[in-house]
């Protein structure tokens, strides 16, 4: 089969095309998936530049997102057909193959069965970021009906599917983007209130909106300048949940007077530290985001697709940033 394979950490170069051998069955209760669809991740970028999370893990294939066709199964697997459709957030990580390829080797219990109204395409670019979204706001956050949400990167490929959820929960959405573009982008997700962010201080633009008060809960998908300074927008008693690291030298002086909940969100950790009932929880929201998908109320935005062979462009357009909705990988 083909594969992208990394060989070397460094720029998106080290993604190289390669003939591999077939993944084969080697557990009862595995399935042989043809990969349709990969969905690309900041994550796979980091690692690609970084390093993966387990040591001797190279080459390895990246790519966390999948969705595919069964096409064989282990003689203890009983959840899937040949044929059937599935959709996953498993592997990528450097102790399992990724999706960057044209087959996959995984547990039954990682995949579910995919959405009926989508194609493969859209449905390789949901898992990972449906799960951290609704992990984000409804676990962490713990998101109620009638409060107000800060969403910050709104058309990115985690804050378009947030807006969305919010809204299904009956939550007032404010969201920050960067041009009218997107602005308008979002506004058909359901935003309530749209900041562009190269206009004015969005802290300022929030509390103005909120009557003083700040938002009810804010999540950061950007870093730590922005989860700097979402604290001073974040309302008495509210919920700050961000992505990532916030960084060195943040002062929470602010943040501990007006007792601000702070969380820290990672999709990966069920997979990384071998977490079945996190695990489970995670397979449970793909299965629940799949009947609003179906119903219409859920929708998965694929900016672009690429075929495999340009995964290093994937790459480049996920680190130069300002991207709407998901890439995908098309084997």
């Amino acid at each position: 089969m083909k594969a992208v394979i990394m060989a070397e950490v460094g720029g998106p170069e080290r993604l190289q095309l390669r003939e591999v051998a077939d993944p084969a069955i080697e557990s009862p209760t595995r399935i042989r998936v043809r990969i349709r669809a990969a969905g690309v991740n900041p994550i796979d970028t980091k690692l690609r530049a970084r390093g993966l999370f387990y040591p001797d893990a190279l080459p390895a294939v990246l790519g966390c997102d999948g969705a595919g066709e069964v096409v064989e199964t282990g003689p203890a697997a009983d959840r899937f057909r040949p044929g059937d459709r599935v959709w996953f957030c498993h592997g990528g990580l450097g102790s399992d193959q990724g999706n960057y390829a044209e087959y996959r080797v995984i547990d039954q219990q990682f995949a579910r069965a995919m959405p009926a109204s989508i194609d493969f395409e859209a449905a390789a670019a949901g898992p990972l970021a449906l799960i951290t979204a609704w992990e984000s706001l409804f676990d962490r956050a713990r998101l109620r009906q009638g409060q107000s949400v800060l969403i910050h990167a709104g058309a990115g490929g985690v804050g378009h599917l947030a807006i969305q959820l919010a809204k299904i929960r009956g939550a007032r959405v404010l969201t920050s983007v960067s041009n009218m573009e997107k602005a308008r982008f979002v506004q058909g997700l359901g935003a309530d209130e749209v900041i562009l962010y190269t206009e004015c201080d969005f802290a300022d633009r929030v509390n103005e909106l909120t009557g003083g008060r700040g938002a009810d809960v804010i999540f950061d998908t950007v870093g730590p300048a922005v989860f700097r300074q979402s604290i001073p927008c974040t309302a008495p008693y509210g919920d700050l949940v961000t992505l990532l690291d916030p960084g060195e030298g943040v002062v929470f002086q602010e943040a501990r007077n007006r007792n601000l909940r702070i969380s820290l969100s990672l999709m990966l950790s069920p997979q990384l530290r071998n977490l079945p009932e996190a695990l489970a929880h995670q397979g449970e929201i793909l299965d629940q985001c799949a009947r609003w998908i179906d119903e219409g109320r859920l929708r998965i935005a694929v900016g672009k697709r690429l075929p495999l062979a340009q995964a290093a462009e994937a790459h480049r357009l996920i680190e130069e940033g300002h991207t709407t909705g998901k890439i995908v990988l098309v084997p």
